[in-house]
This record gives structure tokens, C-alpha cells and sequence, in this order.
């Protein structure tokens, strides 16, 4: 499917902390957007896919505001940030199969005055590990942390060059929700939420909605193209009772997929959006993907030499939705003359990465 697919037409509402509006009218503004972007009428997109965590709107729901009348494949995916790369591959698949030729995909959420991500749940799982303190996703990320921070020799400074970046990044980007800078000092009296993660480790709850037009590359030349998609996982951090590392993230398992399935390489990549939910992901990200090596990451974070990973502010920064605004910034980049981007989609141990070209 390489190179079979292009996003045509990204799409965006104003990220907020309480937006005051159902998740449908926040997936129908992006979604509209979108399709404005992409110089198409609602009419022709024949597949629509979200994904979701039981916080969002159905496709159907979607698919009907915009008053698209004969609906073709459409899904629900349900899944957080792991999807964010990988729902790129899924509307690429309908694409090469000839079974669309428009495809929107949309993510809403009020993450901040609706359903909330760091709540614990009461799942099955969680009935064993809330009692030891891993009520919600942070404590558990939190102990995979502080595992990586020990084996590399990072420190709080180190984390405190990943935010600090993000919001320098994030200065020029109006959308952005965090804007203001971050000295060491200002960051080191922020309060823990689970050590070593302070509030400003962690990304933003944010009410709001990103939606990408993907079509198929014969009708949108110009486009940005979907080179190759990957996703997959293995043990590390989410399932840390069979892990051999409890920090191994998903970047471990998928990156070497990646660079496999692509034919490329790290030094091919022009710009990194990765998904930056706790500030550790990156420096982890970084050194799986090939982008630095991890005897060398220390300096790299305090010369800011990773200035260039997520020039909007990112997760961190800009603001949350699941980590679909990242490839909105990817299309963008490439937009401007970058010539290739890596997108990286979060879920704990599994997750997704894919590399999208400016096309020739």
C-alpha cells in the first residue's frame, strides 16, 4: 500500500479545558474542516473510521450530521493513543483494497470536562494492581519512569529539557493551550503526581477535535503520502508481571518494524511527532527509533538538540487529542517542504509508528 494513500485535508477544533459542546458537534467542526481543507464535498467520502475509549461519538452519528447519505466500510476502533499512527495503515488497507477511494477519520473527545483518562478503572486487572497504588494509567507509567531514568543515568533536569521544549516549541503555535516558558526552577517546585512525573511531565486533558480527509494519491498529487504503517506490541510497561523490562515501551518492539517494512532509515527522518503523554517517552522514543544513541541522550536533552521533535508543542504542550493532532502537525510539515515525517501512536507496551513523505 505504499505510497497508495495521501491526507488530503487535516482539521482541527480550538483545544480547550471545557469546550461546552457535545462530541459530536466537536467531530462535525473538525470534520468539516477537514473536508473544506481537502476542497471536497462530504458527500463522497465512502468510509469513515474514530477511535475511542467508550468517550466519543459514533461514525454513524458523524456520517449523518454531515449528511452523507450512502455510507460504505465505517468502524469504531476502539483504542486511545496506540491507534494514532495505525489508523493511517487501517484507511491506507480500505484504499489499496479498492474498497474506498475518500476516507475521513475523526477523533473527539471533552477529555477534560467529560471523561477523563487518569481515573482508575475497575476492570478485572485493575481490582490486583489498585491496591499497590496503580490506580490509573500514571502510577504505572510512573514506575516504568523511574526504571528508565535509573538505567540510563537521566534526571529530573533531562525531563525538565523535554517540557521546557515542548512549551518553547509551542510559543509560536496558537492553538497551543501551554505557551508560557519553563525554567528549571519553575519546574522543579511543580508538584509530583507520581514519582518521577510532575504535573508537567504528564500531557494535557483537553476538550477537542482533529479530523484527516485520506484519498486515494491519484486524486490529491500534491498530498502528503502514507509511505508505511506499523503497530504492534510485547511485554514492557503495560504488563509488567511478564516483563523482562518494565520500561520497554512500544517504540521497542514496533521501531525495528519499521525501519524493516520502509526500506528506511532514522537519518531519512526530517521531522519526529512522537507521542509525548509523559515527558520519558521521548528521550525512550529517541533511542528505540535510532534518532539518538542512549550513551549520548543526556546531552542531547540539555543541548536541545531534539528542538526539531513536535515543532507545534506536541501532547505536552499543544494539546491532547489521542495524539491525531500530531499527524494533523505531520501534514503540516510536509506541507512546508519537510520531506519526511515519523508519527508515533502510544499505548503502553503496544502501540504504532508511520512514516508519511512529501510526495515527488
Amino acid at each position: 500500500m505504499r505510497g497508495r494513500a495521501a491526507v488530503a485535508g487535516i482539521g482541527m477544533t480550538a483545544l480547550t479545558r471545557r469546550s461546552g459542546r457535545t462530541e459530536l458537534e466537536l467531530a462535525v467542526e473538525a470534520s468539516r474542516a477537514a473536508l473544506a481543507d481537502a476542497r471536497m464535498e462530504a458527500g463522497r467520502i465512502d468510509a469513515v473510521l474514530s477511535y475511542h475509549m467508550n468517550d466519543s461519538v459514533p461514525v454513524v452519528q458523524v456520517a449523518r450530521a454531515l449528511r452523507i447519505e450512502r455510507l460504505g466500510w465505517h468502524n469504531d476502533i476502539t483504542g486511545g493513543g496506540t491507534q494514532a499512527a495505525s489508523v493511517l495503515g487501517d484507511a491506507a488497507m480500505l484504499i489499496a483494497a479498492g474498497v474506498a477511494r475518500n476516507v475521513l477519520v475523526y477523533r473527539a473527545l471533552n477529555g477534560r470536562s467529560g471523561t477523563r483518562m487518569n481515573t482508575a478503572s475497575t476492570g478485572p486487572q485493575e481490582r490486583f494492581t489498585i491496591p499497590y497504588g496503580m490506580a490509573g494509567p500514571i502510577p504505572m507509567f510512573a514506575l516504568a519512569a523511574q526504571r528508565y531514568l535509573h538505567e540510563t543515568g537521566l534526571t529530573e533536569e533531562h525531563l525538565h529539557a523535554v517540557v521546557a521544549q515542548s512549551r518553547d516549541n509551542a510559543a509560536a503555535n496558537p492553538r497551543a493551550l501551554r505557551r508560557d516558558p519553563l525554567s528549571l526552577e519553575d519546574y522543579l517546585v511543580r508538584p509530583y503526581v507520581c514519582s518521577p512525573l510532575r504535573t508537567v511531565d504528564c500531557c494535557q486533558e483537553t476538550d477537542g477535535a482533529c479530523a484527516l480527509v485520506i484519498r486515494d494519491a491519484r486524486l490529491a498529487p500534491r498530498a502528503p503520502r502514507i509511505h508505511t504503517v506499523v503497530r504492534g506490541g510485547g511485554p514492557g510497561c503495560s504488563s509488567m508481571d511478564r516483563s523482562p523490562d518494565v520500561s520497554a515501551i512500544f517504540s521497542a518492539h514496533v521501531a525495528p518494524m519499521l525501519w524493516e517494512a520502509s526500506g528506511m532509515r532514522a537519518a531519512d527522518v526530517d521531522v519526529a511527532l512522537l507521542y509525548d503523554a509523559y515527558s520519558w517517552l521521548v528521550p525512550r522514543q529517541l533511542e528505540d527509533f535510532g534518532l539518538a544513541g542512549r550513551a549520548e541522550l543526556g546531552e542531547f536533552l540539555l543541548r536541545r538538540r531534539h528542538a526539531t521533535v513536535n515543532p507545534h508543542g506536541g501532547l505536552l504542550s499543544e494539546g491532547y487529542v489521542h495524539g491525531l493532532n500530531n499527524v494533523a502537525q505531520a501534514v503540516r510539515e510536509l506541507r512546508a517542504g519537510r520531506g519526511t515525517a515519523l508519527v508515533t501512536g502510544f499505548g503502553g507496551s503496544y502501540g504504532s509508528a508511520a512514516l508519511l513523505v512529501r510526495p515527488d
